[in-house]
């Protein structure tokens, strides 16, 4: 647990009712055998998924948030288009294996204040691709400023989402 100087406790509250939710699906049968198998296709292939679905999901927003910042004037910004086909299924991926991986330390995660940042920055950056969609490839928008934000976006949710080991070692 997290305590300030004044030892004030600094710690997200898990309700009663919520943190037996969480146990539940930690205890379930798929929760265990992610986190207890110890084999390849287990909890190791599931992050490395996570990895892949969400590098796939970040690195192409970027180039597209790149480029309507005007970094690479060059490329038609309509040949960009046919990516969004492969961040969807990049955002489906990540949310599975994600998923997955937070019912494998349900409680863990539950109450790392990291974890709820990196979904606010997810959500916000995964918004900043719809908009970019609609207003930019679908619209007359230049969308500087929703580039601008998807990348503050994806930095937040990234840092985030690598501290989340390290809050977690002081949140107990």
């Amino acid at each position: 647990m997290l305590r300030s100087p004044a030892g004030v406790e600094d710690r997200l509250v898990v309700p009663e009712e919520m943190d037996s939710i969480l146990a539940q699906l930690e205890q379930s049968g798929l929760a265990t055998w992610i986190r207890e198998s110890g084999v390849l296709y287990g909890y190791p292939l599931i992050l490395f998924l996570h990895t892949l679905g969400l590098s796939t999901l970040a690195g192409l927003s970027t180039a597209i948030d790149l480029r309507l910042l005007g970094i690479g004037r060059a490329i038609p910004l309509k040949s960009l288009e046919k990516t969004f086909v492969l961040m969807w299924t990049g955002l489906a991926l990540t949310a599975a294996t994600g998923s997955l991986l937070f019912i494998s330390d349900a409680q863990k995660h539950a109450s790392n204040p990291a974890f709820f940042l990196k979904l606010f920055f997810v959500l916000l950056a995964v918004t900043a691709l719809a908009l970019t969609w609609t207003r930019v490839f679908r619209g007359p928008h230049s969308g500087k400023i929703v580039a601008t934000l998807s990348l503050v976006c994806w930095f937040g949710a990234l840092s985030a989402g690598r501290l989340m080991a390290y809050v977690a070692e002081f949140v107990l």
